[in-house]
């Protein structure tokens, strides 16, 4: 074999160093170069991991806080619905009662200017009734003192 190595002019004893320098220093790049990149790649894979179900977990959050305000929102409105057709309804009913109150004022004072104008009137055929009385009294105390004159 030495013969084979002499034909190609490689240096068996020198092979055999460079082989163990070879071996050493791949040993020594694995303990303190490899070992540590493939724990920090390790860790960063984790984070990321993490960092994806992190993202994951706010979508979901988020889908969810979207889902409960347009619940509120749609809550709130048919609320709002039924708090204004309730005012509405009361609105009517208020004005519907001030309408009858306001018809009974008008007719209590018709029937009272009625029943003043009717006072009117008898106060007013009263006072002609009188006043005729009176003229005929007259009419007729002329007629006797031109009678006996």
């Amino acid at each position: 074999m030495g013969e084979l190595f002499a034909a190609f002019g490689i240096n068996w004893k020198l092979l055999v160093i460079q082989t163990v320098n070879f071996g050493l220093l791949l040993l020594i790049l694995w303990k303190y170069l490899y070992t540590p990149v493939v724990k920090i790649l390790d860790e960063r894979r984790g984070k990321i991991t993490e960092s994806v179900a992190k993202a994951e977990a706010a979508d979901r959050r988020l889908a969810e806080a979207d889902m409960e305000g347009k619940t509120l929102v749609a809550t709130a409105g048919k609320e709002a619905e039924v708090l204004v057709a309730a005012g509405r309804s009361r609105a009517e009913s208020q004005a519907s009662e001030i309408l009858k109150n306001t018809q009974a004022k008008a007719d209590a004072l018709i029937a009272d200017a009625a029943a003043r104008a009717e006072e009117a009137k008898r106060q007013a055929l009263l006072a002609s009734e009188k006043e005729i009385t009176r003229a005929a009294m007259l009419a007729a105390e002329k007629i006797l003192k031109g009678r006996s004159a």
